[in-house]
Formats: C-alpha cells, structure tokens, sequence
C-alpha cells in the first residue's frame, strides 16, 4: 500500500445515529473500529457524551477518546464526522456541512428518522461521494446531491428536477407496461 500524504485530512468516520444513539447510517475508515462490537461502544459513548449537549443551531466540537469530533442535531438524528486528534476541526466542519446539507436537500428538507431510512440508499451513497478511504472527495452540498440522483457527472443541474424524476420514471414504466399489455 502506498503511504498517504501526512498533510492530507484524513475522516475517520461518519455517524448517523437517531435520537436515543441507535445506528441508522455509518461508515468507518480506519482501524481501531474493526469489529461490530466496538462500533457499537464508541457510537453507545459518543452518544452519551454528546446527548446532553445543545447542537442544534451551531455544530459543536469536542475531543472524545482521542478523537476529534463535530456534530449537529437535526430534527431526530444526530450527525458527527471524526478525525484525528492533529486534524483540522475546520476540515471536518466543512465534511459535517456537506453531509447534513446533502441529505437535506435529497430529503427535500424533510430531515427525520423516518424519512432517512425510507431513502436509506440516497443518504449512503452521498456518504460515498463525500468520502472515501478516509479521503475528502467533495464538500459541495448541492454537487454531492446530484451526483447521488445522477443528474449529471459533474454536478450540472439537469432539466428536470428531483421530484419530477421519479414521476417520470414512474410514468415511463406504466406506458412501458400498458403497450406490452395491449400487444399481448
């Protein structure tokens, strides 16, 4: 394996937990969370420490288990981004940022529990596109989201929007279905 640029911000994971910690969306990059079980303690002790505090309006910092972490309540779910202890908390800010505006905007503003598990896939892969290996890819929410719902390579606006996509697809299929039924 070739050795990484030590200047390079480095995330060592993503967390999507509900309001009483549960997990519904997290990847881990690094390591010294190989296993299930320690997942599951650090995410059950983030949440204890983090629980408690009032992040709703500004993302706060903290350093927790040698760790550097940023998190934001929305709604019901709590997002967090962690580095290093060295790393750039306004590095991980910016991935915070780009997380939670990313699933907002695929989610139409509708950021909730329910609503993130019912698009589970969506609010995956835009953890995809931010980050990969541990590597920021990209910070731009609006460009994260159209890259999730494919509207172009390069993040360009496509002609039709998000909502009208599905209908469309939906529409398509129904004719598609209706034709194969008449020519039967």
């Amino acid at each position: 394996m070739a050795t990484m640029d030590p200047t390079l911000p480095i995330v060592k994971n993503l967390l999507l937990l509900d309001s009483e910690g549960k997990r519904i969306a997290v990847k881990y990059y690094t390591p010294e969370w190989s296993t299930v079980a320690s997942q599951g303690t650090f995410e059950k002790a983030l949440w204890n420490k983090t629980s408690r505090t009032n992040a709703r309006a500004e993302a706060e910092i903290i350093m927790f288990d040698n760790v550097v972490v940023v998190y934001k309540y929305i709604g019901d779910l709590m997002f967090y981004v962690t580095g290093s202890q060295d790393e750039n908390e306004l590095v991980l800010y910016t991935v915070l940022q780009a997380f939670y505006e990313s699933v907002t905007i695929l989610l139409r503003q509708q950021v909730e529990k329910k609503t993130v598990l019912e698009n589970l896939d969506l609010v995956l892969l835009a953890i995809d596109e931010i980050v990969d290996g541990g590597i920021i890819l990209e910070t731009e929410p609006a460009v994260i989201a159209s890259r999730v719902t494919m509207r172009g390579a390069d993040g360009e606006q496509a002609a039709m929007p998000i909502t009208e996509q599905t209908f469309s697809k939906a529409l398509a299929s129904a004719k598609e279905h209706l034709a194969r039924s008449l020519l039967k």
